[in-house]
């Protein structure tokens, strides 16, 4: 398909409402799981961290 100017590519061949919905709908879902990812990432850091200060209490108060 070829386009004579801009308004013609974003008309998409009257199918503009669904190309750029599609595109609009898979930006942010990639936006939604890349947040979603991070809270989880910082939360798996926060209890590996929270872990190991209990793994290191539990060793200095059996060894005194």
């Amino acid at each position: 398909m070829t386009w004579n100017s801009a308004a013609e590519f974003f008309a998409m061949g009257g199918y503009a409402q669904y190309v750029w919905g599609s595109v609009g709908v898979s930006a942010i879902a990639l936006a939604v799981e890349l947040f979603l990812l991070r809270q989880r990432r910082q939360g798996a850091l926060l209890q590996s961290k929270h872990e190991l200060t209990l793994e290191r209490k539990g060793l200095n108060e059996s060894s005194t």
